[in-house]
């Protein structure tokens, strides 16, 4: 079995997309911090807005990727932070050219 990394558990989330949001999660900069302890994940991320309808799909969606993708995780949890606030300086430059902002 191969080591589960912060690396590996960001590149597994980015198969998961808002989907009003043609672009995934971790280069949309949602993802405030990845914790792996034995078999327990925890996940701080936000979401572009306080008010966000997909909240709970996208915390869903980030619980499955994880449980799927590393079958020795036994527990993830998901906190939604909003502090600091999200802003679209946070996305990578892949997601900025894809939603036309360069």
């Amino acid at each position: 079995m191969s080591e589960i990394t912060v690396e590996k558990v960001l590149e597994t989330l980015k198969s998961c997309y808002d989907p009003e949001i043609p672009v995934n999660i971790v280069d949309l900069g949602l993802i405030y911090d990845v914790k792996i302890e034995g078999d327990y994940v925890k996940i701080k991320m936000t979401l572009t807005a306080p008010g966000c309808p997909v909240g709970f799909f996208l915390n869903e969606q980030v619980k499955e990727a994880i449980m799927t993708a590393f079958p020795s995780i036994k527990k993830v949890d998901v906190e939604l932070v909003f502090d600091p606030p999200w802003t679209p300086e946070k996305m990578s430059e892949e997601a900025k050219a894809i939603l036309g902002m360069l």
